[in-house]
């Protein structure tokens, strides 16, 4: 897919393929992150979507690998904050110092200013350090002292948790949990990559060798081809009907937000860009239906008792729902 994009001084700029792009990207990040091409395609939608990944697994699987991979790849700056219980707000998002030369209070910016944040464990911090992060993820800013500053472009936000040891963890709120894109389960490699891996890590770290084969002007510009695919009325109708169908649905306490919708459709237009494609089909959508909606949804205790999960009742709305057909 091809899009002409827009110079700072609003002239034309060069053509920008976003597959193209994409395709390097990805494969750039898998010489790090083997076996696993549909994890990294799953970030680099959500990079291009402008939104904000929450991974779930166990420690050691490679996401902190995954995120300094694609910063490493698009020539972005990369900060991983380590989320305790003692972290505080002005830990994330910077403080005011006063200084005794100048008698100004100057900023000192946070752990947040950088293009890829990892959020280690984000559920270890306190829902007060948490919190930080709204405004940082939903309008790209940071206020303090009723002084916002603008973050830089891209700005990704990978959190990650572990679904299996919750002692001494604040479980996620509605609010934060609704701020994330997607949500994506690293999973353990398979036994080729794994045996690749020791292999290769015994004596160098595939990270230091990794060149960069986009910048992050380029990712703003494939952000802007992305926002620019066509979307047909009968798509749309359909990412709403896949939102309100959590709401009716009696195995639910909390269905989607209209947040969900939005980011639903800014997904699918990156998926069908790094596909190739002009416009957005509904397998787009049923695709990402399930990475984007069920890490928002809240089980009835009658459907939680019966084992049933978020993942699975988003499964079952897509396969009754009808699909449109056309473009």
């Amino acid at each position: 897919m091809t899009e002409v994009t827009r110079t700072s001084d609003g002239t034309a700029g060069p053509p920008v393929d976003v597959a193209a792009a994409a395709g390097r990207i990805a494969a750039n990040v898998g010489r790090v992150v083997q076996g696993k091409d549909s994890v990294v395609r799953l970030t680099l939608v959500t990079l291009l979507a402008e939104g904000h990944l929450l991974v779930e697994d166990v420690p050691g699987v490679g996401k902190t690998t995954l995120a300094k991979a694609l910063a490493a790849s698009i020539d972005a700056t990369v900060r991983r904050i380590q989320f305790t219980p003692d972290l505080l707000p002005s830990d994330v998002t910077g403080v005011a110092v006063y200084d005794q030369e100048s008698r100004e209070f100057e900023f000192k910016p946070g752990a947040i200013f950088a293009n890829v944040v990892v959020a280690d464990e984000i559920n270890r911090a306190s829902p007060k350090t948490q919190s930080a992060l709204l405004e940082c993820m939903e309008e790209r800013q940071v206020t303090v002292d009723g002084v916002s500053y603008e973050l830089a472009r891209p700005f990704l936000v990978m959190a990650t948790q572990n679904p299996f040891e919750m002692e001494g963890t604040y479980p996620l709120p509605e609010a934060q949990r609704d701020r994330f894109t997607t949500r994506v389960s690293m999973g353990y490699p398979d036994r080729d990559a794994e045996l690749a891996m020791l292999d290769e890590r015994a004596t160098t770290d595939p990270l230091a060798g990794l060149q960069p084969v986009a910048d992050a002007a380029t990712v703003r510009d494939l952000v802007t081809a992305v926002g620019r695919l066509h979307v047909s009325e009968a798509v749309r109708r359909y990412v709403v009907d896949l939102v309100e169908g959590t709401r009716r649905s009696p195995q639910l306490r909390l269905g989607a937000s209209p947040r969900a919708g939005l980011q639903l459709l800014r997904a699918a237009r990156a998926s069908a860009a790094v596909a190739g494609r002009d416009l957005v089909l509904p397998d787009d959508v049923k695709e990402l239906a399930g990475p984007v909606l069920a890490h928002r949804l809240l089980l009835t205790p009658d459907a939680a008792a019966g084992g049933r999960t978020a993942e699975q009742v988003v499964a079952e709305l897509v396969a009754t729902l009808p699909v449109p057909r056309g473009r």
